[in-house]
């Protein structure tokens, strides 16, 4: 069978005018499917004659270079389909359809009040945590009267030191005092009876003078003792170790026999008094925050470890930086609970920045390019028909999934929050409401 016609049809299709909008591209296609298919079964036809194999050869040769420019002429043909499919999607409009339109979700832009966090990494400790040491250095443990856990009272008995010397001042001091006593009164009967015999003119005003001056000289002396004694046993008192605070003997870390200084050789409290009813949060700040924070900034405090959360406010803020830290003492109250134990680790957010009636939208709805920061809207023609537009904006403080915007959206405008990738301007769009 002759390949001229055949050819010649191949030739007209490939010359098909596409911008013509009477025949479709689906039918094209078609048509040009079932011109090759005929082609090859006439192909195949043709090389089953009885020919010679040198003519043979020829005849396989030529088919298959014709073979080889129908499908350069198919591929050429898809880029050329495809490419017009793209150009309609976008200019004819008056046959658009949702097929060519991309599905997103929209959501409102509101206004609402917005506020800025610093999260940081504290712990919990007591207003009135007590490391008991000695009042008169460190000495012998006599006597325990405390355990660990135990709740003890201000001014309670917890260790009994060894007062042996102590015990023997106080009565040294005492029998000072008892001679002094026995002398005064002994000199106070001769000034008596010297100024008895110098009312009846018997005696000198020498001696008169000087009885009464042993007088006065004792009781000086007296005086003196008695002081002398209640010092010793203020110091006899101070083998008593007593709690400064009420609250629970967090660590009790010494036994009958060993020597009570107040610190072990870790530096340790050898007996630590907690009072847990009243408790603050704690955490270092850095220094480039110190002109953003005062007393009363609101923050938020979370207990991981037990799951609870607490609302309070910066009651102490350090006015200097140590040495030996990165920025300044930050503490906020909080309230009595019997889930919060001193050293707990908490999770501090301290507000920094707040705006009321500011635009807020989901940081995730951002994207980027050569000009800067843009997000897609909604917008709707005069026919009804929705598409996207790009909106440049300028965006101030982001605070976990949000961030304020400070130019380049309205209230109420609806934002593309779904579907926003790889949109374009003006590419048609269609929403779950549609």
């Amino acid at each position: 069978m002759p390949l001229l016609p055949v050819l010649t049809t191949l030739k007209q299709a490939a010359n098909y005018n596409y911008s013509t909008k009477n025949i479709s591209i689906t039918i094209y296609m078609k048509k040009l499917t079932k011109i090759i298919g005929v082609v090859v079964l006439l192909l195949a036809a043709g090389s089953c004659g009885n020919k010679s194999p040198k003519e043979n050869n020829a005849g396989i040769n030529d088919k298959k270079t014709t073979l080889a420019k129908l499908k350069k002429a198919q591929e050429k043909n898809d880029l050329e389909i495809k490419k017009l499919e793209e150009e309609l999607a976008l200019l004819d409009t008056s046959d658009a359809s949702e097929k060519y339109a991309k599905l997103v979700a929209v959501a409102p832009v509101a206004v609402q009040n917005f506020q800025h966090y610093i999260e940081l990494r504290g712990k919990i400790d007591a207003e009135n945590i007590s490391a008991i040491t000695p009042r008169m250095g460190p000495a012998q443990v006599k006597a325990m009267y405390v355990r660990q856990g135990q709740a003890v009272k201000k001014g309670q008995l917890l260790l009994k030191l060894d007062d042996a010397i102590l015990r023997q001042s106080v009565t040294a001091a005492r029998r000072q005092t008892d001679g002094i006593k026995t002398q005064l009164a002994f000199a106070k009967n001769v000034y008596q009876r010297q100024k008895n015999l110098w009312d009846k003119g018997i005696g000198t005003e020498v001696q008169l003078i000087t009885a009464k001056t042993n007088v006065e000289s004792l009781e000086n002396q007296l005086g003196a003792a008695n002081e002398q004694i209640k010092v010793a046993q203020e110091q006899l008192n101070t083998s008593n170790v007593v709690s400064d605070v009420s609250g629970i003997a967090d660590e009790v870390n010494i036994k009958v026999g060993e020597i009570f200084s107040g610190m072990n050789a870790q530096g340790q409290p050898q007996i630590k008094i907690v009072n847990t009813s009243s408790l603050k949060a704690v955490t270092t700040i850095a220094e480039n925050y110190i002109n953003k924070l005062h007393t009363g900034t609101p923050v938020v405090i979370t207990l991981p470890d037990v799951n609870k959360t607490f609302n309070s406010s910066i009651s102490y803020l350090g006015q200097s930086i140590a040495n030996n830290m990165i920025g300044f003492v930050a503490e906020a109250k909080l309230p009595r609970d019997a889930a919060l134990k001193p050293n707990q680790t908490a999770i501090i957010k301290i507000q920094d920045y707040t705006a009321s009636n500011a635009i807020v939208i989901p940081v995730n709805t951002i994207q980027n390019d050569e000009k800067g920061k843009y997000v897609y809207v909604l917008q709707k023609s005069g026919n009804g028909q929705m598409y996207a537009s790009k909106r440049n904006i300028n965006i101030g403080e982001a605070f976990g999934e949000m961030v304020e915007v400070k130019t380049g959206l309205s209230a109420g405008e609806q934002l593309i929050t779904e579907g926003y990738q790889d949109l374009y301007e003006g590419q048609q769009v269609i929403t779950n409401a549609n």
